[in-house]
């Protein structure tokens, strides 16, 4: 089964192409399931669309909800189109981003920790001048919020969980095994999946998100994975599932997950 449940589009004002461009392009790399997943507003600020290069405006919200669920239709029997979004975490603002999301059909949610101690998780400057103790401090906050997204009861899948490395590669060196370990204990106990997501290619890190040793602690665990390219071109949709697919067997799945009207639905590994 192939499926890829992350992809952006034109309205979070940093991916190319529209919403039609992916699921063809899903058509064309052989999947039989697309999610269609792109940024929440943030609900959180008083503006219509204070950032217009991250996210989409908060009008745009039901349209873009609206122009899935038409899509779907249109594509029924040639692809199973499915509607997510991606929601970044914020603790402050929980009940609120649940409320607003209640609101619409959604088949899953992505839980993506994307800010840490107000900074982007992809500024490389916020690691500049930090002593080794505050790096572990900065890193152990970055799970905290993981594990609190994993109990927040909001998410099915968990977006890039070590992401934080990927304009910072020395982040993987960082040692703070305690608190992965934790994380990875509370996610497999709360039900969330974690997303293998083949984007770090985009980064200065490589490779994907999370890392292989980390994949291997996730199976230890009973940890759930789904598979997402977090594509923001239509041509990288679908990038390296079959790659994925093997290395999961070597650790030793046997099949993922995705989730269809917020029911995780289990699948043999291509």
């Amino acid at each position: 089964m192939k499926f890829d449940l992350h992809t952006h589009h034109f309205r979070c004002g940093h991916a190319d192409g529209n919403i039609r461009d992916y699921i063809e392009a899903g058509i064309a790399a052989g999947l039989q399931v697309i999610g269609i997943s792109d940024h929440t507003p943030f609900f959180g600020h008083e503006e219509e669309q204070p950032f217009p290069g991250i996210a989409m405006a908060k009008s745009e919200l039901a349209h873009y909800v609206e122009e899935v669920l038409q899509l779907k239709k249109e594509y029924d029997g040639r692809i199973d189109v499915l509607l997510g979004i991606e929601s970044d975490f914020f603790p402050e603002h929980g009940a609120l981003y649940t409320e607003t999301l209640s609101r619409y059909p959604f088949d899953y949610i992505i839980g993506s920790v994307h800010q840490t101690l107000g900074v982007s998780i992809f500024n490389k400057n916020r690691w500049k001048g930090l002593s080794p103790q505050e790096k572990v401090m900065h890193k152990e906050e970055y799970y905290a919020l993981i594990r609190q997204s994993a109990r927040h009861g909001l998410f099915q899948i968990l977006g890039h969980i070590d992401a934080m490395k990927g304009n910072y590669p020395s982040f993987s060196d960082i040692m703070t095994e305690e608190a992965l370990e934790e994380t990875l204990k509370v996610i497999a106990e709360c039900g969330v999946a974690i997303e293998i997501n083949t984007s770090g290619k985009t980064k200065l890190s490589g490779g994907w998100y999370p890392s292989h040793a980390i994949l291997e602690r996730a199976f230890h665990y009973g940890v759930n994975v789904t598979f997402g390219s977090d594509s923001h071109v239509p041509s990288r949709v679908g990038d390296e599932l079959m790659e994925v697919a093997a290395v999961l067997k070597e650790i030793g799945y046997t099949e993922w997950v995705y989730y269809k009207q917020k029911q995780k639905v289990s699948v043999p590994l291509p």
